[in-house]
């Protein structure tokens, strides 16, 4: 799916902006960790292992005509290399 085409202008950016904060505002403010610890710690928990891993990481090393065939393609290329060396392989889709 193509982005639509957007223009952000100076003025947009005037119209939506904040004020600026004052000295009696800035004084007032606490750090994130001392008004919503609970979510300040999931956030640092981060996302953990998979559940169920199913891939595994490896390094490889293709020509890069290869790797500009599947990228110019757009977002999902090595989902779509893993398929075709699947495919080469004789492997069949997977589920």
């Amino acid at each position: 799916m193509k982005k639509p085409n957007i223009r952000i202008t100076a003025a947009d950016r005037r119209a939506v902006a904040s004020p600026p904060l004052t000295d009696e505002e800035l004084a007032r403010l606490r750090p994130a960790q001392e008004v919503v610890p609970e979510i300040v710690a999931l956030y640092r928990r981060g996302r953990g292992p998979q559940k169920r891993p199913t891939k595994r990481l490896v390094s490889l090393r293709l020509d890069p005509d290869v790797i500009e065939h599947f990228r110019a393609r757009g977002p999902g290329w090595q989902v779509r290399i893993n398929a075709a060396l699947r495919k080469a392989a004789g492997l069949g889709p997977r589920d």
